[in-house]
């Protein structure tokens, strides 16, 4: 039987390690160029409102990546379960 909070503890997990991300990893950056072909297709205001959106999706991306891989390694390796 699974743990009610366990959605919980995941959605905190991936927050968490993407909060360690931003401190850890540089997030992408963006040619001139590209940076006004996003602006002109999402019509953003400025190149501030660009980079938010930018560094939000960028570690979350990275922190949900991170929360599978250390969950992978967590049951395939340390679980208590298997013993």
């Amino acid at each position: 039987m699974k743990h009610p909070l366990e959605t919980l503890v995941t959605a905190g997990g991936i927050l968490l390690l993407a909060f360690l991300s931003c401190l850890l990893l540089p997030a992408p950056a963006l040619t001139v160029s590209l940076a006004k072909q996003l602006m002109e297709t999402f019509h953003l205001v400025d190149l501030n409102q660009l980079y938010t959106i930018i560094f939000c999706i960028w570690f979350l991306l990275l922190g949900a990546l991170e929360y599978v891989v250390i969950r992978f390694i967590w049951r395939r390796w340390f679980s208590l379960e298997r013993i």
